[in-house]
């Protein structure tokens, strides 16, 4: 398993009537194959074909409705290799919450976010996603944000 999966794993579980509970161990496996999908760009086969993701930005909102366009979705937007540094990990019946930050450079420039996915798990593939994500910041953005706000926590 990726180490980053281990920093802050928490555990959540909210029921569903008729849901099937997903293993402890099938969850930690799909969200560090889902980190090093993000930090490589390599998917293994860790989205169902027909994965329907739902991605909000501070002042847009996309959705794509198979793996292949939410994989040309991401190669668009996050050039690889990145780095994520995951915050939480919440197991849910059904899936699972990560919280994590992402850095990654593209153009000479180095870039920063904040994101929160809701991943939606059948027969061990990922099936549906809420992505929210904070935008992403560049190196003025977080200077300005670094000269104004002291955060308490990274």
């Amino acid at each position: 398993m990726n180490s980053a999966t281990n920093s802050t794993a928490g555990t959540a579980a909210s029921p569903m009537v008729g849901a099937t509970a997903i293993a402890q161990t099938d969850t930690d496996d799909l969200v560090a194959a889902l980190v090093d999908y993000l930090e490589s760009g390599t998917q293994q086969g860790i989205f169902a074909p027909d994965v329907f993701a739902d991605v909000t930005f501070p002042r847009w909102r996309i959705q794509t409705a198979t793996a292949e366009d939410l994989l040309r979705l991401r190669s668009d937007s996050h050039p690889h290799p990145g780095r994520v540094r995951v915050e939480r990990v919440d197991r849910l019946d059904d899936g699972f919450v990560i919280a994590f930050e992402e850095r990654w450079s593209d153009d000479a420039e180095s870039w920063y976010a904040r994101e929160l996915i809701r991943a939606d798990v059948v027969d061990h593939r990922i099936c549906e996603l809420s992505i929210y994500c904070t935008g992403d910041w560049d190196s003025a953005r977080r200077s300005e944000h670094d000269r104004q706000v002291t955060l308490i926590r990274p």
